[in-house]
C-alpha cells in the first residue's frame, strides 16, 4: 500500500527537496503541498494523506495551530513536525496535541524517509533519544499529576507504558516482555484506549506527566 503525504511548508524549495526525497522512495508518493497552516487545513481535509510533513514556523497559520486543528478533527492523520531546532518547547507542545514527532530539516534524506514509514506504520517513535529528552526536559519542570485513567490499567499494561517511555517499538517491546509481537500491538492499542491518547507520542509524554517514569531515572 503506498503511504500518501502531504508536505506543508512556506519555504518552495524546502517543499521540492522534501517532495524529491519522498518520491525517490517506492511506496510513498506527495499528493499534495501547502505554504501556510491554512493551507495545509485545506489540502488535508481534501486529499486525506496518511502522513502530513508539517513546517513549525509558516505565515498567516502556524504549523502546530493547523496541526492542532487537524488532530482535533476526524479520522486525523499522522503529522511530522518539521524544524530547525530540537529543543524548541513548541516541539513539547506539539507532542502533546498528539503529533507523532519532529525531525530536523537538516536530516538526511534517509531518515526522512525512515521517518515516514515509521509514523505510517505506527509501530515505533520517531528518533526516540530527540524525542525522550525534548519531553523529560519540559515535563520535569513540574511537579507530576497522576490521572485517575491510571488505575485502568492493567499491571502489564503499565509495564508496556513504561516501556513506551523509553521509546521502544513493539518488536523490541516483544523482545523485553519474551511475547509476541501481535500481543504487544494489542497492549498498547488498550493503553492508548485507556487513557485516551491518540499516539505513542502522546503515550511518552503522559508518561512523564503522571509519574509513572521520572526525568533522569531508568524507565525499564
Amino acid at each position: 500500500m503506498t503511504i500518501r503525504v502531504v508536505v506543508a511548508d512556506d519555504q518552495a524549495m524546502v517543499r521540492a527537496g522534501l517532495r524529491m526525497v519522498v518520491e525517490s522512495e517506492p511506496g510513498m508518493e506527495v499528493v499534495g503541498e501547502a505554504s501556510d497552516g491554512a493551507e495545509a487545513l485545506s489540502v488535508v481535509r481534501r486529499l486525506r494523506p496518511d502522513v502530513v510533513l508539517m513546517d513549525i514556523q509558516m505565515p498567516r497559520m502556524d504549523g502546530l495551530t493547523a496541526a492542532r486543528q487537524l488532530l482535533d478533527g476526524p479520522n486525523p492523520p499522522k503529522i511530522v513536525m518539521l524544524t530547525t531546532f530540537d529543543t524548541d518547547e513548541n516541539l513539547y507542545a506539539a507532542l502533546r496535541a498528539g503529533t507523532s514527532g519532529f525531525l530536523l530539516k537538516v536530516s538526511p534524506p534517509e531518515q526522512l524517509v525512515e521517518a515516514v514509514r515509521v509514523v505510517a506504520s505506527g509501530d515505533g517513535l520517531l528518533d526516540p533519544a530527540v524525542t525522550t529528552r525534548v519531553i523529560a526536559s519540559f515535563a520535569g519542570r513540574h511537579e507530576p499529576v497522576r490521572p485517575p485513567q491510571l488505575a485502568e490499567l492493567t499491571p502489564r499494561e503499565l509495564e508496556v507504558l513504561r516501556h513506551l517511555a523509553r521509546g521502544l517499538t513493539n518488536a523490541e517491546i516483544a523482545t523485553e516482555l519474551f511475547v509476541g509481537e501481535a500481543t504487544v500491538k494489542t497492549h498498547v492499542a488498550r493503553v492508548l484506549m485507556k487513557l485516551h491518547l491518540r499516539d505513542r507520542a502522546q503515550a511518552v509524554v503522559f508518561a512523564y506527566e503522571s509519574g509513572v517514569v521520572r526525568p533522569g531515572a531508568e524507565t525499564g
